[in-house]
């Protein structure tokens, strides 16, 4: 069973998320420890309640990005963490732990990727008229939200859709999404082909899978 550890800096609702499937059964895998960068962020809170260890880091301790980074990647390797996904955390990843965890750094980004990478997404899709968004879990390389797309749910955006409203929508695929890609990863059956992410999966079980990730309109 793989172990993880999930870097938060805020409330951490894929976090939640993340654990509850773990618990349900619905990830074989072991949430191992969830570091803060933040010492009062409230996913904190959550995570110790359900039993999961938790461990601040404070980047305002370190001198740069890099002695921040090292210090992460040394509870990681103590801790014998095989996967770690980012849920909130808003913090760039530095060379020091992508090159240790290369292709097992997850991350969840509320866009359809390549598409509005960075910040204020959902207003940027408003602003663009785009007709679908949605969010995207992917690897994490050394570009801000380009890594190898593992998969996506789409959310339409409606008539009278606004900017929380939007977010509001795509946030509840977002739990559903990383838990998935998660699981697709704990179970081996993702392998990186290049650029593509290729999901070792029949067209019968991608199906199924899709038909929990696509919203059809509803509020």
């Amino acid at each position: 069973m793989k172990k993880i550890a999930i870097l938060i800096s805020g409330r951490g609702s894929n976090m939640v998320a993340l654990l509850d499937a773990i618990e349900a059964g619905e990830v074989p895998a072991e949430c191992a420890l969830v570091i803060s960068n933040v010492p009062d962020a409230p996913g904190l809170k959550t995570a110790a309640a359900k039993g999961v260890k938790i461990l601040v880091i404070d980047h305002r301790n370190s001198s740069s990005r890099e002695e921040h980074d090292s210090k992460i990647l040394a509870a990681l390797l103590d801790a014998q963490v095989d996967i770690v996904c980012l849920a909130g955390y808003m913090r760039l990843i530095s060379p020091v732990l992508i090159h240790a965890f290369r292709n097992r750094i997850l991350n969840i980004h509320p866009a359809l990727l390549p598409a509005f990478p960075g910040l204020h997404v959902q207003r940027k899709a408003l602003e663009y008229g785009v007709r679908f968004s949605g969010c995207t879990v992917h690897f994490v390389d050394e570009e801000v939200d380009h890594g190898p797309i593992i998969l996506q749910a789409v959310v339409p955006i409606m008539p009278g859709d606004e900017e929380g409203t939007l977010s509001h929508r795509i946030l509840a695929f977002e739990h559903k999404l990383y838990a998935k890609a998660l699981s697709l990863i704990c179970e081996d059956k993702v392998r990186l082909e290049g650029r593509r992410a290729r999901l070792l999966l029949t067209n019968l079980e991608y199906k199924n899978i899709l038909s929990d990730l696509v919203d059809r309109g509803g509020a």
